[in-house]
């Protein structure tokens, strides 16, 4: 398919509010970073649809539950950021090693990285890219949001916060 074409279908989309584009962060550290945005759907529901996951039963054992819960999370910070006027900026960071922090919230002059986890028990992993960003970067805070039920304050300035209550953290 023609590069063109799919930009034009891409554009529709988002000027139809069903995806957006979450660009990626510039800031090099001296590290060779990925300068491609990520897309995201405002509604959840329709990749779901359209990865046949009709049943709520199907959800938790699918491959992709991981990248639909980001879409999930991403989207709705992204609504409260629009309906509160705020003027965070949002960005995605990425290197060519594989590295990556999935929401990057600007609020000057503080980048907040933020990870993203389905898992609904906080698992060491889930801090692996967050402390290497906030190293490389400099930064002193972070935030985990994750499928669990508690939120949680760790002495290394990272918070983990539930899903359920990121209307009212919206990841500050």
């Amino acid at each position: 398919m023609d590069v063109k074409t799919i930009q034009s279908w891409l554009g529709i989309l988002v000027s139809s509010f069903i995806v957006f584009l979450l660009p990626p962060f510039y800031k090099n550290y001296n590290k060779t970073i990925v300068k491609r945005p990520k897309l995201y759907f405002y509604d959840t529901a329709l990749p779901a649809s359209l990865l046949g996951i009709h049943k709520m039963e199907h959800l938790p054992a699918h491959p992709l539950r991981g990248a639909l819960f980001e879409s999930l999370v991403v989207s709705e910070l992204i609504k409260q950021k629009h309906n509160t006027g705020a003027s965070d900026a949002f960005y995605h960071w990425r290197d060519k090693t594989g590295r990556e922090v999935d929401l990057i919230i600007e609020k000057k002059p503080d980048r907040i990285p933020v990870e993203i986890k389905s898992g609904k028990t906080v698992q060491p992993e889930f801090f692996k890219n967050l402390r290497y960003w906030l190293k490389l970067s400099g930064e002193k805070k972070g935030k985990i949001i994750f499928a669990g039920d508690t939120d949680q304050k760790r002495s290394e300035g990272i918070d983990v916060i539930s899903w359920k209550n990121i209307a009212i953290n919206r990841a500050n």
